[in-house]
């Protein structure tokens, strides 16, 4: 396992992240759960990303029994706010976020998290205020680090401008071969202010796996198969994308790694993403996922790549 550096934090990282949203918040039996994150330790993962949403605090309560006993100082763990926790808890105002963090700390069975994240803007509370909260629950030690899910650069560079104020280290953005939406302005403008990438849904929510075939349903224990999830996969399961997809194995085969590991490494090939989040059901997964911070796409591969999907991503696009 490889380590990079978050932003201008002091946090050395682990190149692949444990997730836990649809996982570990009810989604897995426990054993399997419990296997995965003692799996993720033995393969060098440092670091764990959860949410107090998911599962409305299960994956946060789970991890704070399941990682009793672990030297806390090991390992580098990270939960968000803004989501509805009821009907009126949700968004980040300064109460919200002093409610917050101190339920996410009892859940998780620690004094502190090591980056807590604003899940997404809240477009309902005054940005001075809630920068100002989070400076309070990092001036607090409730808090190391602060950062940011799925905000756009304006809203990035208005907290950027704010005085006095704790300064974010992290962007958690979706990207993957798929979605490459965030290289045209997040990526460079957090590169220029120490501000790394800890990526969300690099395998594209198990498309880029190869699973899905074109023509064909989606096997009845797959995300796709969930009506809710189906919706949130979008585009992603068009036949164009995915005939593409399993186009690539022919990369994956040339190599001998899993496509997993092909997608993983196309993320990490670009040194400001700091790391890639995967969710695993099993400890299998974790350790074939955690194998590709091993592997270095030439840039003939990427090229190849590239080849092979644009034309399905350019139609998917246009539509």
């Amino acid at each position: 396992m490889k380590y990079r550096r978050l932003g201008d934090s002091d946090l050395n990282v682990s190149e692949i992240i444990l997730g836990s949203w649809l996982t570990y918040s009810g989604g897995v039996e426990r054993q399997n759960a419990e296997a995965c994150v003692h799996k993720a330790f033995d393969v060098g993962i440092n670091f764990i990303d959860t949410a107090n949403v998911y599962g409305r605090g299960s994956a946060e309560s789970f991890l704070g029994e399941v990682l009793q006993g672990i030297d806390r100082s090991s390992y580098v763990l990270a939960t968000k706010v803004y989501f509805p926790m009821s009907d009126t808890d949700q968004g980040l105002s300064a109460a919200q976020i002093r409610k917050q963090i101190d339920a996410s700390l009892q859940r998780l069975k620690t004094d502190y998290v090591d980056l807590y994240q604003c899940h997404r803007y809240d477009e309902n509370t005054p940005l001075e205020e809630t920068m100002t909260a989070l400076t309070e629950v990092v001036q607090q030690g409730k808090a190391r680090y602060i950062g940011f899910s799925e905000w756009s650069p304006s809203q990035i560079q208005a907290a950027l401008n704010l005085p006095n104020v704790a300064k974010f280290v992290s962007s958690q953005p979706q990207y993957s071969m798929l979605w490459r939406k965030p290289e045209a302005e997040v990526f460079p403008l957090c590169a220029a202010n120490g501000i790394g990438q800890i990526v969300w849904s690099p395998l594209a929510q198990g498309v880029l796996t190869g699973k899905y075939k074109p023509g064909e349903a989606p096997p009845q224990d797959s995300r796709a198969a969930n009506s809710q999830m189906n919706g949130f996969m979008g585009d992603f399961l068009n036949d164009q994308i995915l005939s593409a997809v399993q186009d690539l194995s022919a990369i994956a085969e040339e190599l001998n790694i899993s496509m997993a590991q092909l997608a993983l490494a196309w993320v990490l090939r670009d040194q400001q993403v700091t790391g890639a989040i995967i969710g695993a059901s099993r400890p299998e997964q974790v350790e074939d996922n955690a194998a590709a911070s091993d592997v270095t796409l030439s840039a003939a591969e990427l090229q190849e790549i590239d080849r092979i999907l644009q034309p399905a991503l350019t139609a998917t696009a246009t539509r």
